[in-house]
């Protein structure tokens, strides 16, 4: 059943500092996405909101000398100017510091509470004698209890993800005074996230088709290793909404949050007459998230247990996209390749972003790479010398030389819609176009964006190889309508190059669109070739080369600007969020300054070629018992089975984190057993002693592709 309307929701971008490249991954593609669904008229509507409450905003704030209502409008207004310079429109972006959110969490507490789903319990909490209050999670530093990384806060280890307590710290410290903190009870309201009946609906939910197969996958991992019950309130003080009848009680910013959603589509409905119950509780609305990976336990488990709980329409896909390096590592400041959005847009047409993040996305969850010079090359090598130059030669040509008039065509535009024959005819290139364009229609709806790319790149290569084939400044000596037939044809492929990017590079798509003369409001390969006998409008450049010199000022800038983020007057530096730390990424590999081991002896050519090396997907990874560096993998090589191997990463790579991660496999080593475990291969990784990174390729190749 289509649905009437599909209600897209991108994870909500915390409201204590600038947006960065990182958070536009998830951004741009959700839009892209949204843009494409109502373009091929599939009624979408794109919801998102500023998570505005938590420990981290009250900490900046007081940092600031702010209220933290103050500091979450001044964000706000800032995430508004940055969307819209990235092109990121959303039909509403609210806060969930609202009225309406306000209720909405009321009403699903009070729901929750009626259905026997809520239990009040005592627990220790952290203390502070100096500053008389329990201190909340990101108000308690200290070790963290999994990897021993120093100076971590009290819900997650910023250096390997895992979630805890802030009473499994070792060696706690009160983040407001740095005095230990003691251990004091407090009574607090718990989801049951582990009961029978909560656990029975999301093994159901898991095997629904919602989401990508590895992500349900290790989700399944975390149901089988049994799920804990959800905290949901926080002691005061906390900057949230009071729990009315738990006094002293402030709702935990992962209730509220998710409820954004909800809240931000009602306050949308009211300007569009449709109701809470046509938004939750309809099947005429499907629900679809876009989210990242760190943020996937509370959207497949804690998430749909609630909705499903006070019987609101579940999400039928959640859509988990990696994250993203840059030039191959996790975003650094102090190589300034933590980019604000704000600062690629003052060096850079975020256009080119866009275009290059789509390049690269898929339907997969696997992470995504900022390289600089890949990105100078696909935007001059693609969007400028293919697609903008052909605009600018067919518009071009005609305004000087044929009056700025299209002429006809020798075929009906019905025709274009059949197989192409072959023959390398006008007509049979025309459906070699429309072709394409029902590949790329499939292809948007799958949100494998990088396969538009590629079919884009197909569509400009015909009109580009047929205008150099056919010369129309050669036609024009001595058949001048021959010439404007070749024009006439090119400027059509030219059409469908601006109804089909426009969802990935919208105004680059509409200023093409006013070159050949008429609007583009829709995707459809049906209206294609039939731009015919019209003039086209007036040229204009459609986009510059971008050069080296810009990107290293760019990341000069970014240099330049530590410490002091943009995001409002005054404001202190952001507490990093989870999304600005690459899950999976590679660790930072040894300075230029370390030292660099000896090479070894040389080896000829025939000793290397016995070596076979294949790309590998990691489908599972886990801890082996009894041993600290060691992690079970098992890869896809393509082969009828995946492959088990053994590798000494644990130090350095969570294994959810690894999921997903394409890698390269010594294929052919002879199998060994560490720790009782045998392991068929091995994989790659730099190793400077100090630091470790696995080698990964830097395009989506297929499970056993060969590496020579």
């Amino acid at each position: 059943m289509t649905p009437e309307r599909i209600l897209l929701t991108a994870a909500l971008p915390y409201a204590n500092g600038s947006l960065h490249l990182g958070h536009m991954v998830e951004y741009c593609q959700a839009d892209m996405y949204a843009r494409a669904l109502n373009r091929l008229g599939q009624k979408t509507i794109y919801i998102c909101a500023n998570d505005a409450h938590g420990t981290p905003i009250e900490l900046n704030a007081r940092k600031a000398g702010l209220a933290p209502e103050a500091m979450v409008a001044a964000v706000h207004a800032e995430h508004r100017r940055d969307f819209e310079r990235f092109d990121v429109a959303f039909d509403h972006f609210s806060s969930t510091h609202s009225d309406a959110n306000r209720e909405v969490v009321r009403a699903v507490y009070e729901s929750l509470r009626a259905k026997g789903h809520l239990e009040d319990r005592e627990v220790d909490g952290t203390w502070c004698d100096r500053d008389q209050r329990f201190l909340p999670d990101r108000f308690v530093k200290g070790i963290c209890p999994r990897c021993g990384a120093a100076d971590q806060y009290g819900d997650v280890c910023e250096a390997c993800k895992a979630t805890y307590s802030p009473t499994d710290l070792k060696e706690p410290r009160c983040a407001l005074c740095g005095e230990p903190p003691v251990i004091k009870k407090s009574t607090h309201v718990f989801f049951k996230l582990s009961a029978p009946d909560n656990v029975a609906f999301l093994r159901r939910f898991i095997d629904s088709g919602a989401l990508q197969d590895d992500v349900a996958n290790y989700v399944r991992g975390w149901i089988e290793g049994g799920l804990k019950d959800w905290c949901i309130s926080r002691d005061g003080p906390y900057f949230g909404f009071p729990i009315a009848d738990r006094p002293n009680k402030f709702f935990y910013v992962w209730m509220d949050a998710p409820l954004g959603y909800v809240a931000s589509s009602v306050e949308w409905g009211r300007e569009h007459a449709l109701g809470f119950e046509d938004l939750w509780r309809s099947p005429a609305t499907r629900i679809e998230h876009l989210i990242g990976k760190d943020i996937v336990y509370f959207h497949t488990l804690f998430w749909p247990a609630v909705l499903n709980a006070v019987g609101y329409t579940l999400p039928s896909r959640v859509h988990v996209h990696g994250m993203l390096t840059v030039n191959g590592e996790k975003m650094s400041k102090t190589r300034g390749t933590f980019i604000n959005a704000a600062t690629f847009a003052a060096h850079l047409d975020p256009q080119a972003l866009r275009y290059y993040y789509a390049s690269k996305y898929g339907a997969e969850s696997n992470d995504l790479d900022l390289a600089m010079d890949d990105l100078i090359f696909k935007v001059n090598g693609e969007l400028v010398n293919k697609h903008a130059n052909l605009f600018s030669r067919v518009s071009q040509f005609l305004s000087q030389k044929l009056d700025n008039r299209l002429g006809d065509l020798p075929f009906a535009a019905a025709l274009t819609l059949a197989e192409p024959t072959g023959d390398g005819t006008m007509l049979d290139l025309a459906r070699r176009v429309t072709r394409a364009c029902r590949r790329m229609e499939d292809f948007y709806r799958g949100r494998e964006l990088s396969q538009v790319v590629r079919e884009l790149g197909v569509v400009a290569d015909i009109g580009n190889e047929f205008m150099q084939t056919a010369k129309p400044w050669d036609q024009l000596k001595t058949d001048p309508e021959a010439a404007r037939l070749t024009c006439t044809f090119v400027a059509n492929v030219c059409e469908a190059l601006a109804m089909y990017l426009w969802p990935i590079i919208p105004r680059f798509a509409t200023a093409g669109a006013r070159i050949l003369g008429r609007p583009i409001d829709r995707m459809d390969r049906t209206a294609l070739f039939g731009l015919r006998n019209r003039p086209l409008g007036t040229f204009e450049r459609l986009f510059d080369r971008i050069d080296k010199k810009t990107t290293d000022k760019m990341i000069e800038a970014s240099k330049d600007s530590l410490g002091s983020p943009k995001a409002a007057p005054g404001c202190a530096p952001a507490v990093a969020a989870a999304a600005a730390v690459p899950i999976g990424a590679p660790h930072e590999v040894a300075p230029a300054t370390a030292v660099v081991a000896a090479p070894k002896a040389e080896i000829e050519i025939d000793q290397f070629r016995t070596l076979d090396l294949r790309v590998g997907k990691i489908a599972k990874a886990e801890a082996l018992p009894k041993s600290k560096k060691l992690l079970r993998l098992e890869i896809d090589l393509g082969e009828p089975t995946l492959r088990q191997v053994v590798a000494g990463i644990a130090h350095v790579y969570a294994p959810d984190a690894l999921v997903g991660t394409r890698v390269i496999v010594v294929a052919n080593l002879k199998p060994a057993k560490l720790f009782g475990v045998t392991s068929h291969g091995m994989v790659l990784a730099a190793n400077s002693g100090a630091k470790l990174c696995l080698l990964r390729p830097e395009h989506e190749l297929p499970p056993g592709t060969p590496v020579s």
